[in-house]
């Protein structure tokens, strides 16, 4: 195994390669108390939280991100914050009509998952014009946003890279593969490639790469159906895929072709059906990321924030990324972890994710039993 490359940011970087969840406890932000004397105007407890999340393709955001956030404002607000949530289902224009109406409605703090990073950067000024903190949450928007909390998306890509190429073995640069990115309009697919081919490149032919419009299976299907074409199924080595759901389309189009044994296919978000896929033995890897500790730092965040406790917003954000259009902008980058049938109990199961009752459903069980989850 090749070692990490420096990462390419500033301040206090994360470590990368934790196999369990850190608690926000370690992390300094629980417990932090007083203002500091520039801290902004602060509000009580009646608070309202807008958030903005991007689509529903991903079951991440309606299943993992809102609950969590909407828990902890409450449990931080003692019951009396409020979290305003709305879905814009891909489109960026949904997106800028639902944050134009949290402006209007004059919530104090959004938090924003943006469909299109570069085109909400106008509705962005428009809230901070209006005396609205926004945080980027999940990806990178531009525009003046206050603070972003994310996973290390570079590292993703890197941890993806070189699990697929672990997983194919002895290689040689003539090796093709299929790289199946991220929708052109996410800035974290951006970074999700650029680590990725940071491995790749030179190691493997990529034989063909794809930016798959709006992360949606059906057009990795339909890419990987052309690309199998071209290439031809017996040359494909292995397949980078940016995301389980992904990873899924890929499968599909593979198996339609009449594929006798899959190739490695990595992923990410660790959803259900791709940990069912690893333990079965067709899929072979996942990144986890701890949506816990991603949404409650958010809920954190956005809760400091509004009510002026500069100290505590400042224990959060002790990362720095650059925007397109903003330098030096606070920021959490967390944890991640690859996500294999080794490491599904200290990861998914020890987190509370999954139960073993929903991986092990009955075409699983046999695969269950023999990685040992009982």
């Amino acid at each position: 195994m090749r070692p990490l490359r420096p990462l390419r940011r500033t301040a206090t970087a994360v470590a990368a390669a934790s196999t369990m969840t850190l608690s926000l406890a370690a992390c300094g932000a629980l417990g932090v108390s007083g203002d500091s004397s520039e801290a902004s105007p602060t509000k009580g407890n009646d608070i309202t939280v807008g958030l903005l999340l991007p689509e529903t393709a991903n079951t991440r955001y309606d299943k993992f991100d809102y609950p969590i956030i909407k828990n902890k404002v409450a449990e931080l607000t003692d019951k009396q914050g409020e979290v305003v949530y709305r879905n814009a289902d891909a489109s960026a224009s949904k997106q800028a009509t639902q944050l134009q109406q949290m402006i209007d409605d004059q919530v104090d703090v959004i938090l924003l998952d943006a469909v299109d990073s570069h085109a909400i950067a106008g509705g962005v000024k428009k809230a901070k014009d209006a005396g609205i903190p926004v945080i980027a949450y999940d990806r990178l928007a531009e525009g003046p946003i206050d603070a972003y909390v994310s996973f290390d998306n570079e590292l993703v890509g890197e941890v993806q890279g070189r699990s697929l190429l672990e997983a194919m073995g002895e290689i040689d640069s003539s090796d093709k593969i299929i790289m199946m990115n991220g929708s052109p309009t996410d800035p974290n697919a951006k970074q999700f490639k650029a680590g990725a081919l940071s491995e790749l490149k030179g190691s493997v032919d990529i034989a063909k790469s794809y930016d798959t419009k709006d992360w949606k299976p059906e057009n990795a299907e339909a890419n990987m159906a052309e690309a199998i074409k071209s290439v031809g199924l017996n040359n494909i080595k292995g397949v980078y895929s940016a995301n389980d759901g992904m990873a899924a389309g890929v499968i599909k189009a593979l198996e339609s072709a009449g594929v006798t044994k899959l190739p490695p296919i990595t992923g990410q978000d660790a959803e259900l059906d791709a940990v069912q896929r690893i333990l079965a033995g067709e899929q072979f890897m996942s990144v986890y990321k701890s949506y816990p500790q991603e949404a409650e730092s958010a809920a954190e965040m956005a809760v400091a924030k509004v009510q002026g406790h500069d100290i505590q917003f400042d224990s959060l954000t002790q990362d720095q990324v650059d925007s397109p259009t903003n330098k030096d902008i606070p920021a959490l980058l967390v944890p991640v972890v690859a996500l294999t049938e080794k490491n599904i109990k200290e990861t998914v199961l020890a987190d509370g994710i999954y139960q073993v009752s929903d991986i092990c459903t009955g075409p699983y069980k046999s695969a269950c039993s023999a990685a040992g989850l009982k």
